[in-house]
C-alpha cells in the first residue's frame, strides 16, 4: 500500500475500494492481529544507508571475529554521547489525550557532558572518558588514555567507530596509527550497527529515570555511577546484542 500512517479509518476505506464492499473496524483489527501486526509508533531509519557497504562491513567483521577467536585481535567499539541536564523529563500524571509538557531551561553546550565511550567486545569491558568537547584534539587524548587502559601488547587492537569528521582527520588517524590501532569505520548512515549506541541509550534512559539533576557535577556523578554499574554487570551489556542490528556481532 502506498503512503504511511495507515489508520483503521484509512484501511477500512482502502479495503472497501478494493473489495467493493465495506468491512468493519473490529473485523479488520482482528485480521491484522491474526497476522501478527500491531499499531505502533514509527521509527525512522536512515534511507541513505548503502546496503552493499553494510554487507561488506559485516563480512569484514566476521573475518575479524575469526581472528579474535584465534587470539590475534582485540575488537573495540567507540562512540560519543552528549548528556544534557534537561534530558531527564521523567513521568507525571496528566489528562488523557493531552501531552504532559515540562518547561526546559535550554542549558547551553557548556552545561552538557560530552562522553567518549569504548566497549571492549573481546573482553566484555567498558571504558569512558570525558573532558570537554568531542573534537580532534580530545579524540587523540581519549585514544591515548584508551591505549593505557587496554595495556595490550600481544594482540592487534581494532577500533570500530563512525565516520565523524574528527575521526577522519589526518591528525587523529596518525595518532591512532602511532598507538598501534587499526581503524575500521562503520558504513555511512549506519550508527545502529554500533553496539556502543545501546550503551549510550542505556545511560540516557537511566539519567532520565532518576531525580532531575540540576548541575553539571551532579550530571557527571549520575552518569559515572550508571557506567560503573554497567562495567560490573557484563550480562546486561551482552543483552544489547539481542538487537537485530547488532546481531551480526553475536553470531
Amino acid at each position: 500500500m502506498p503512503g504511511h500512517n495507515w489508520t483503521m479509518k484509512k484501511l477500512c476505506r482502502w479495503v472497501a475500494e478494493k473489495l467493493g464492499k465495506p468491512v468493519s473496524r473490529s473485523t479488520l483489527r482482528t485480521i491484522l492481529k491474526r497476522t501478527n501486526l500491531s499499531w505502533k509508533k514509527c521509527k525512522k531509519y536512515l534511507a541513505k544507508a548503502d546496503s552493499e557497504k553494510r554487507a561488506q562491513f559485516v563480512e569484514q567483521f566476521q573475518l575479524l571475529y575469526e581472528r579474535m577467536l584465534r587470539g590475534e585481535v582485540r575488537i573495540i567499539y567507540i562512540d560519543e554521547a552528549h548528556i544534557h541536564q534537561d534530558m531527564d523529563l521523567g513521568y507525571t500524571w496528566s489528562l488523557k489525550g493531552e501531552p504532559a509538557w515540562r518547561s526546559s531551561t535550554s542549558p547551553g553546550r557548556g552545561k552538557r557532558i560530552n562522553w567518549y565511550g569504548a566497549y571492549d567486545f573481546t573482553e566484555g569491558r567498558t571504558f569512558i572518558w570525558e573532558d570537554g568537547m568531542c573534537d580532534g584534539e580530545n579524540t587523540i587524548h581519549f585514544l591515548q588514555r584508551l591505549s593505557t587502559w587496554l595495556d595490550e601488547s600481544e594482540r592487534q587492537v581494532v577500533i570500530i567507530w563512525d565516520g565523524a569528521s574528527y575521526h577522519r582527520s589526518k591528525t587523529v588517524q596518525a595518532a591512532a596509527q602511532d598507538l598501534g590501532f587499526q581503524l575500521l569505520p562503520l558504513p555511512s548512515y549506519s550508527p545502529e550497527l554500533n553496539p556502543e549506541e545501546r550503551l549510550n541509550a542505556d545511560l540516557k534512559h537511566a539519567i532520565g529515570s532518576k531525580v532531575p539533576v540540576r548541575t553539571k557535577a551532579k550530571l557527571r556523578a549520575a552518569a559515572t555511577e550508571h557506567m560503573t554499574m554497567l562495567e560490573n554487570t557484563p550480562e546486561r551489556v551482552k543483552k544489547y546484542f539481542g538487537d537485530k542490528h547488532v546481531a551480526y556481532a553475536a553470531s
